[in-house]
């Protein structure tokens, strides 16, 4: 027979996988047909962000970020510190999405090689906050599992110096559930205070990746390909990869700390019919429980 508190943290892992999924973005890459397939399948309260690609620059994520703000989207264009020249080209993108009535942007530091005098997004944030931004909301990268190519200690610290400005983090994909609560448990206790929203893979096929991993330039593929490894491998493994358990793992895993996490944010990799059908499914199987509780 089920406990009282047995029934108490099944309800209490379901509120929080039901928060997650009530509280989902998508992100988009800057393709050819992007835009098409965005208004034809994603309702516009679900947030968007859009990336930048080494090969087409900022200026295309900028031009793909107006076209679906016009169509009435919350965007929140990508802003690679490594692909800013200097100042001057910073206040000009600002001025550009303050223009264009944009209050959301996501500020990383991004893995190109730089092609001016701003290496890390903390001082890219700096930048805007000397030209007086209009942003509401910034986001910031954050790294359950660490990163390749930046010690743990200085990757802290960055994190606690952007924290000060940012209104949430976007983590990078960690396909261990514990480890990411644990992980902005330890970032709430810390005073680490903006709310967390998780990265996942949707549901992309294998072929889809591999064609997205190609198509981003040679130097880029290289990067990704490297970054995401054991994204690719369980990819390449049939039955590798289920975006529902992760998001059920990670339900549960939040309901055990004190944390942060209030969302999921979705790479879609511009599988967008596909993420928007599985999203819409995990709605309806929420809303089921709900009324039998």
């Amino acid at each position: 027979m089920t406990t009282q508190r047995e029934a108490a943290g099944s309800r209490r892992r379901h509120s929080n996988l039901a928060d997650l999924v009530h509280n989902m973005s998508y992100e988009v890459m800057p393709f050819r047909n992007t835009e098409r397939d965005v208004v034809e399948n994603v309702p516009i309260t679900v947030p968007l962000t859009v990336t930048v690609t080494e090969a087409k620059g900022i200026d295309t994520t900028l031009d793909l970020a107006e076209r679906l703000l016009g169509h009435g989207y919350t965007v929140a264009p990508h802003l690679p510190a490594r692909q800013f020249v200097d100042q001057k080209h910073v206040a000009d993108v600002v001025a550009r999405l303050r223009e264009g009535g944009f209050r959301s942007v996501f500020v990383i530091g991004g893995d190109a090689k730089p092609v001016g005098e701003f290496t890390e997004a903390y001082a890219l944030l700096q930048a805007m906050e000397a030209v007086g931004h209009p942003f509401e909301e910034i986001g910031i990268g954050g790294y359950p599992e660490g990163h390749a190519a930046i010690p743990r200690d200085a990757l802290e610290l960055a994190l606690k110096r952007k924290a000060t400005t940012a209104t949430r983090i976007l983590t990078q994909i960690c396909f261990d559930a514990t480890t990411t609560a644990t992980w902005a448990a330890g970032l709430a206790a810390s005073g680490i205070n903006p709310p967390v929203h998780v990265g996942m893979p949707g549901p992309v096929n294998r072929q889809k990746l591999i064609r997205i991993s190609a198509g981003i330039g040679l130097g880029a593929s290289a990067r990704f390909l490297q970054k995401q490894q054991s994204l690719l491998w369980r990819f390449l493994l049939p039955g590798g990869y289920n975006p529902t358990k992760l998001a059920k793992r990670l339900g549960t895993a939040v309901s055990k700390v004190t944390s942060n996490i209030r969302g999921l944010h979705i790479f879609t990799f511009n599988e967008l019919r596909k993420t928007e059908v599985w999203r819409q499914e995990l709605l309806a199987a929420i809303s089921e429980k709900d009324g039998r509780q």
